[in-house]
């Protein structure tokens, strides 16, 4: 009787008791958004794909005070069917969630995967803050002063930048210069064919030892936060977006980022880890992340997990066919507990809590 009701008392704490999900579609200027949310109506299973969510279509949001935005920031070639629990354990704690299908970069077109979808993605973030801010159903049901974000993968580059870190493609060219093998499936991304891979080390070399004023704007050009005016002190702000208050990231695509703006960020950042992800090296990625910025915080260390055990739901359906499309790591590492990322969720939905003050 006295673990029932303990059970009981941290389900009304977390905000899950008798929580249904809802699920929308919005439009923020042609760019397609699903809203995740709170509300009373009665949820069903519902097919998308080969993934099937128990959500309610279209349905009220939850009575009650204005709510806290989070945005999350999918990753290469993503969609937010696959990042659905996340935005479901977030939901249950009271938050709306908007989920943007990033241009160029998704599960349907992935032109624009890489550099130029990230230059854009901080953009697309605001977009949707934006859009639901002039919308006449949400804008009177959010609180979007201090909105939160979080960024799974490329993701994660999204996340960072609108932190206030930047990074350069020249960045990333000296970083797979120096690690190409340690990091392979990261620096070889889409480059799967050996014509290919010639043609991506060839960009990479041409970097090499060459002076920053001799080479291209394009390559030399800092993206992300702002750049802080000569003489600025600590008190300098450097992000893009200052209604961004607190940002999450799981296995984060972030060797890109020079260590000198990891530093400047002042918003709290979270981290969900996976010690055994193939895609993206932990040492080069979330442990550089962790060595520089002094306001991230280690939420979740999954030891034994690989890079696609972090997104829920995952189907074989979907696992096949992705995993074939990297030179390592494709494949969710064997014998991983999901009960594992169902604890880092709960993690990263606390954080959110904690600092975005939602009720």
């Amino acid at each position: 009787m006295r673990r029932t009701t303990l059970l009981l008392a941290a389900a009304l704490a977390s905000g899950t008791a008798g929580a249904q999900i809802g699920l929308a579609q919005f439009d923020a200027g042609g760019m397609p958004v699903t809203l995740t949310y709170p509300t009373a109506a009665v949820a069903s299973p519902q097919h998308f794909g080969p993934v099937t969510l128990t959500v309610a279509p279209d349905a009220a949001l939850a009575a009650g005070a204005p709510r806290r935005l989070v945005v999350l920031s999918h990753g290469t070639g993503g969609s937010a069917t696959v990042d659905h629990d996340l935005a479901a354990t977030l939901a249950r704690a009271g938050f709306v969630v908007a989920q943007p299908l990033h241009a160029g970069d998704n599960f349907a077109d992935t032109s624009k995967a890489g550099p130029e979808s990230w230059q854009r993605r901080p953009g697309e973030v605001s977009r949707v803050i934006d859009a639901l801010a002039a919308d006449p159903r949400w804008a009177p049901r959010l609180k979007l002063d201090r909105v939160g974000v979080h960024g799974m993968s490329a993701g994660g580059v999204t996340g960072l930048a609108l932190a206030g870190a930047q990074w350069r493609v020249l960045d990333l060219l000296r970083h797979c210069n120096a690690n190409l093998e340690a990091d392979i499936a990261f620096c070889f991304n889409g480059a799967l064919d050996p014509a290919r891979q010639a043609e991506r080390r060839a960009s990479f070399e041409r970097g090499r030892g060459v002076p920053e004023a001799f080479l291209p704007a394009a390559v030399t050009a800092r993206h992300g936060g702002r750049t802080p005016p000569a003489g600025a002190d600590g008190a300098f702000d450097p992000r893009p977006d200052p209604r961004i208050a607190a940002v999450t990231l799981a296995v984060p695509v972030a060797a890109v980022f020079d260590a000198t703006s990891l530093a400047r960020i002042r918003v709290p950042v979270g981290l969900v880890r996976a010690g055994a992800d193939g895609v993206l090296a932990p040492a080069f990625h979330a442990d550089h992340m962790r060595r520089h910025c002094t306001r991230c915080e280690l939420l979740a260390d999954l030891d034994g997990a690989g890079h696609f055990n972090l997104l829920s739901p995952w189907p074989e359906a979907i696992a096949r066919p992705v995993a074939r499309q990297f030179l390592r790591g494709g494949e969710p590492a064997p014998g991983f507990d999901p009960r594992r990322l169902a604890e880092a969720h709960a993690a990263l939905r606390d954080f959110h809590r904690r600092h975005l003050g939602q009720d």
